[in-house]
């Protein structure tokens, strides 16, 4: 059965202080029925987030008179939002629904994220921030990478952002500045690890709707990590996505060579590199024309969902001075991670075709 994105949106992103998670919800579920058009009616919801509260789901779906449906929350770390919509759209093409609601939701506040005190990384104080940095010294020990290469992921998604309202952190920048930012956890600095970030996205899954502008979801593949420790061969991360994006790739029918635009986790500047190079993305691929997490931040339940409104836009054709002529074919992934001894605690990876 033919699985379509019907319609996307999501809320302004940055510190929304002064904006609650209902409000948040609102903008990304109304612009997304707006954009799919029809009835503002789903048969299910799936609701991605990693820190709401028990019974957010429900609270803000109740807000805008979505009730009396099954409601499921499911928290993966980073890759919260895109597992919802992997769900949304298993559901659809089994048939068990007609039409699904994917929404990711989540409020950061302020400060880093804590490290969980049961593993033994986080009882001493290894923050994801450093477990990245230790990604980056091993590809520059390597030599795999340059600490200018690691300071271009920032300089192009970063300049990619002034093209794009609703990503708040872009700039145009040197890679020397970016270099010279204040230092996070070596090698990376500040301009090379993502902010924090409030928001909401959202998307509709169903069967193409009546409009014929459905984006075609050719597939979505979701797996989680195993045991990684000192002997892995590859960094931290590099296998999951590598596996996930495989099975994603060999469920559609298509390889990295037909890619022509990707939406990947950058929630460091390592991140990207290590990303594309467990995906096989290479030149002329464009990735994070929309500014990436460096750029959006990272609304950790939203982030997957805003990744795919990007790439559903790229490929209608509707995303203004950042368009990639002639996109065809987009890729979202996002990896979310944390748990000890794991290579990662979930990756999704979907392939989409324009209509």
């Amino acid at each position: 059965m033919t699985v379509a994105i019907e319609g996307v949106g999501t809320s302004g992103f940055g510190r929304q202080p002064d904006v609650d998670l209902v409000d948040l919800a609102f903008a990304a579920v109304d612009e997304a029925f707006r954009d799919a058009g029809g009835p503002r009616t789903v048969d299910a919801v799936w609701v991605g987030t990693v820190f709401g509260p028990a019974g957010v789901a429900q609270r803000v779906l109740r807000a805008m008179g979505l009730t009396g449906m099954p409601v499921l929350t499911v928290e993966n770390a980073c890759a919260s939002g895109t597992t919802a919509f992997a769900e949304a759209c298993e559901a659809v093409r089994t048939g068990r629904y007609g039409r699904v609601l994917a929404l990711g939701i989540e409020r950061m506040g302020d400060g880093a994220i804590v490290p969980e005190p049961t593993d033994p990384e986080g009882r001493t104080g290894l923050a994801l921030p450093a477990l990245y940095a230790m990604a980056a010294a091993r590809w520059l020990h390597e030599g795999r990478t340059t600490l200018e290469q690691l300071a271009a992921v920032a300089v192009k998604n970063k300049a990619n952002a002034l093209a794009n309202p609703r990503a708040p952190f872009g700039g145009r920048f040197t890679v020397a500045e970016v270099l010279a930012s204040r230092p996070i956890a070596d090698p990376l600095t500040l301009l090379q690890c993502c902010p924090t970030s409030d928001g909401a996205a959202a998307a509709i899954v169903g069967r193409g709707g009546s409009g014929g502008g459905g984006v075609r979801v050719r597939s979505v593949a979701l797996q989680s990590g195993a045991p990684w420790n000192h002997r892995s061969r590859e960094v931290w991360g590099h296998d999951l996505v590598r596996d996930t994006g495989a099975a994603a790739f060999a469920a559609a029918g298509l390889g990295a060579e037909d890619v022509d635009v990707a939406e990947v986790h950058d929630a460091f500047t390592i991140g990207e590199l290590v990303t594309t190079a467990a995906l096989g993305l290479k030149a002329p691929h464009t990735v994070n024309p929309s500014g990436g997490l460096l750029s959006r931040g990272h609304p950790l339940g939203a982030t997957g969902l805003a990744q795919l409104a990007e790439i559903v836009w790229q490929l209608r054709g509707r995303a203004g001075g950042r368009q990639v002529e002639g996109a065809r074919i987009g890729l979202v992934e996002t990896m979310g991670g944390g748990v000890s001894v794991l290579d990662g605690n979930a990756c999704v990876v979907a392939v989409l075709e324009a209509p």
